[in-house]
């Protein structure tokens, strides 16, 4: 129940940011920032609750990491609403909580199991909380760096472009080190607890460091080689198109160790 209310609060701040966006003006509309907080409250609290429930940290199953993913989301976007040191893009704003919303509404569909149970025995670590923790608050980074990028290739003002550029740049060099520790460092340690090893190449491992080396390219193009143009946020989008097979894709069509979660 907190959960689909949680949901619609989403629905409607995506709605009063539609409207924002055919207002004219720089102003910024006030409603959808307290909708996305209260929204990912009552998905943090869905995640308290059952954390209590199974007696450890509710972030081993699909739905608890997508309530999660959803969540940070947003706090993102919050955050970049109100911080100074860049311009805010109310479409930067708007594809963010469109894209906690799809989120959402995965979390919320009924094809989804949505018991809470209690992990089994290797999912019982804290390294895997701390993996899994950090890996999607950098891939709530790169959802950032994603809308940027497609607002980048799809605007002809070169002021825009710049911005939008900067708003690609700084995301992905906040996420990098975010996703790099909780992806590779922290899930190799968790490997290690779980099966006794560092790395098996089990397809989301594999994956997540195919991501991460899509990542490593667009910082080595935009910061080494400087380039401004296109080619890094085209970049920047299929790594975040990485992020997603990676998330979905391996999970429901290349079966592996990671198959439980």
């Amino acid at each position: 129940m907190i959960a689909t209310i949680g949901f619609i609060l989403v629905i409607a701040a995506a709605a009063a940011q539609v409207v924002s966006l055919f207002r004219k003006g720089d102003k910024k509309e006030s409603l959808s920032p307290w909708l996305m907080a209260a929204a990912a409250a009552a998905f943090l609290g869905v995640m308290l609750s059952r954390s209590v429930k199974i007696g450890f940290i509710a972030l081993t199953s699909t739905y608890e990491s997508l309530l999660f993913y959803s969540a940070f989301i947003m706090i993102l976007d919050i955050v970049y609403r109100f911080q100074k040191k860049i311009h805010y893009s109310r479409i930067i704003g708007f594809g963010a909580t469109i894209a906690a919303l799809v989120l959402a509404a995965i979390a919320s569909s009924p094809l989804l199991p949505k018991e809470a149970l209690p992990p089994i025995p290797a999912l019982r670590s804290l390294w895997l909380v701390i993996h899994v923790a950090l890996s999607f608050v950098g891939e709530a980074f790169f959802v950032i760096s994603f809308v940027a990028s497609l607002a980048f290739l799809f605007t002809k003002d070169e002021k825009k472009k710049i911005n939008f550029d900067r708003i690609t740049y700084t995301a992905v060099a906040v996420g990098y080190p975010i996703f790099t520790a909780g992806a590779l460092i922290f899930g190799a340690i968790w490997a290690e607890q779980a099966w006794g090893r560092w790395w098996s190449w089990d397809p989301k491992e594999t994956w997540a460091f195919i991501t991460w080396l899509v990542y490593t390219l667009y910082l080595h193009v935009r910061l080494i080689m400087k380039k401004k143009n296109a080619a890094p946020s085209w970049i920047a989008v299929v790594g975040f198109l990485c992020t997603v097979f990676t998330f979905f894709g391996v999970n429901y069509l290349l079966p592996g160790l990671h198959s439980y979660g």
